[in-house]
């Protein structure tokens, strides 16, 4: 078997890459900047200057940042490019049309994907950072024309989730957010019978979608589960069994 590898590749075997902001918070298993949320190596890289308030406030001007953050990743051998954000996916299109390799910044992604396998006058449930900022811009670019079945649930009046997330306090009270996260979900499915699944927008709320599928008893979406996805479209592997 002959290999090739890329010019100022110094690393193999990471096929995921991931644009973190720039913002240290505690990243705890299960989060999409924690390594040993996944079966299978990643790479990270983080985007200078990237902060949560420019990534919620949608900053256009930050773009240069992440095309170069995003370049290295690839120039290392990436296979497909993700974020750590939801709301990085205001720059989902152009990104995407300036990599040679898939993009999906943002885990709303997968709405789209969503509705379809939901049908009919189902509604999906989206659990956001803040509730405010997901706006028609965003939500076009992550391929969502219609939002009318969606029923949104904002974090940013939660002080456990306010303080560690976007004050970056430096200290998280895992228990607590987990608390607010699920309060959030059950007053979602209360206000909205039809709603039939939970996506989760932020990279930080994947540790605690368990506890949301136990409270709600639906389907949940995340960012993980929009990862282990692609990983599985650009890493096959052969299948191995008997009849």
């Amino acid at each position: 078997m002959i290999y090739h590898t890329q010019k100022g590749q110094v690393s193999s075997g990471e096929a995921i890459g991931i644009l973190l902001l720039d913002s240290p918070v505690p990243f705890i298993p299960g989060d999409v900047a924690n390594a040993t949320t996944y079966s299978f190596p990643v790479r990270f890289q983080k985007v200078e200057n990237f902060s949560v308030n420019r990534a919620i406030g949608q900053d256009t001007t930050v773009y240069d940042n992440l095309l170069h953050a995003a370049r290295s990743l690839v120039q290392q051998g990436v296979r497909a490019v993700t974020g750590d954000c939801g709301f990085m996916g205001i720059h989902q299109p152009r990104l995407a049309r300036e990599l040679h390799v898939p993009v999906f910044l943002s885990s709303l992604i997968q709405i789209p994907f969503i509705s379809c396998i939901l049908g009919g006058e189902a509604k999906l449930g989206v659990i956001t950072a803040d509730a405010t900022q997901v706006t028609d811009d965003l939500l076009n670019a992550v391929g969502v024309s219609d939002s009318s079945n969606l029923v949104i649930g904002g974090l940013q009046d939660q002080r456990n989730f306010h303080e560690f997330a976007i004050e970056e306090s430096g200290f998280l009270d895992a228990d607590a957010v987990e608390a607010e996260v699920v309060g959030v979900a059950k007053r979602l499915v209360a206000g909205g019978p039809n709603i039939r699944a939970i996506l989760l927008e932020c990279s930080l709320l994947p540790p605690y979608a368990a506890a949301v599928q136990e409270a709600v008893n639906l389907p949940v979406f995340d960012y993980i589960t929009m990862i282990n996805f692609v990983f599985s479209a650009v890493v096959k592997q052969r299948y191995r069994g008997f009849m």
